[in-house]
């Protein structure tokens, strides 16, 4: 039997009404960005999380900037308008990079991307001021860390690393040959960051698959050099900015609930989603509802 598929009308549905809990919109083009909630969760454990993964239409990284800022507008009205989101995290750093701004009028709520709070990070970590960058092709190539780091004072080496996505989703999460890519392509950033003549002290994990990977980082980067999770740190300022909205439109009311409820949608690939979005998000996914946000 087939996946039930949600329609066009009941997606124009009104959201149905919710208590005090404060409502964020979480969106990937996949389902990398479970990494992201499950930060958020840990962060605001009482919120009411939906996230939806645009499965159908991944990978962003092929598509011109145009379609992924319409892809990602789309997705991001889908939470606002359908699932009553109050606050959106964009947990994709291709469409953090390329189509931030296009979100940010697309609805009117606040939105956060990945890649401003990761370099934030970064620099309350770095004594050196010189970081690097392991992220995919597509963000890498549009350089939004390196510009979100100069931003913050700091000098950012960037390198792709095509094959760790792919080796996450195979589950080859502890697998020697992960570890033996991971200690290429960190071997190869390294030389090019004394090659410009830096003294890196922070690695940036710029790709929300990564973190399932931090241990093999741990055990591969240079004695001394700090990791970043920007997962962790865009649910840090995600909580911290959700609170304050929070507490200035409830009158200082804390909102937040017992306990944290999640929903989760793709656009396809379903069952992929359920079996495999458990290992990223430390918890069960439940039933992924399906739907569909056009071609």
């Amino acid at each position: 039997m087939g996946e039930r598929r949600t329609s066009w009308e009941e997606l124009q549905e009104p959201a149905p009404e919710v208590e005090s809990s404060p409502v964020v919109g979480v969106f990937d083009s996949g389902f990398g960005g479970l990494t992201v909630l499950k930060a958020l969760v840990r962060q605001m454990p009482g919120a009411q999380f939906a996230f939806l993964g645009d499965t159908a239409r991944l990978p962003y990284g092929s598509k011109s900037r145009r379609t992924i800022a319409r892809y990602a507008a789309e997705s991001a009205q889908f939470l606002v308008n359908q699932q009553g989101a109050e606050f959106l995290v964009i947990a994709c750093n291709t469409a953090s990079a390329l189509a931030l701004d296009a979100i940010q009028e697309a609805v009117d709520v606040p939105v956060l991307g990945v890649i401003e709070p990761g370099a934030a990070a970064a620099a309350a970590s770095s004594s050196t001021r010189d970081v690097l960058v392991i992220a995919t092709e597509a963000t890498v190539a549009s350089h939004a860390y390196a510009a979100a780091c100069r931003a913050q004072g700091l000098r950012a080496v960037e390198k792709a690393c095509p094959l760790l996505v792919p080796l996450v989703e195979e589950g080859w999460i502890e697998h020697p040959v992960t570890a033996e890519v991971v200690g290429i392509y960190l071997s190869e950033v390294l030389e090019e960051a004394r090659a410009a003549e830096q003294s890196p002290d922070t690695l940036v994990l710029g790709c929300t698959h990564y973190p399932l990977l931090r241990k093999v980082f741990e055990m591969t980067v240079p004695d001394g050099m700090r990791i970043i999770d920007s997962a962790e740190a865009t649910a840090e300022e995600a909580a911290r900015l959700v609170s304050a909205q929070v507490s200035e439109a409830r009158s200082g009311a804390p909102g937040f609930s017992q306990a944290p409820s999640i929903r989760c949608f793709a656009t396809d690939s379903v069952e992929k989603f359920e079996r495999l979005g458990s290992r990223f998000l430390g918890l069960p996914v439940g039933k992924v509802e399906l739907v569909d946000l056009g071609g």
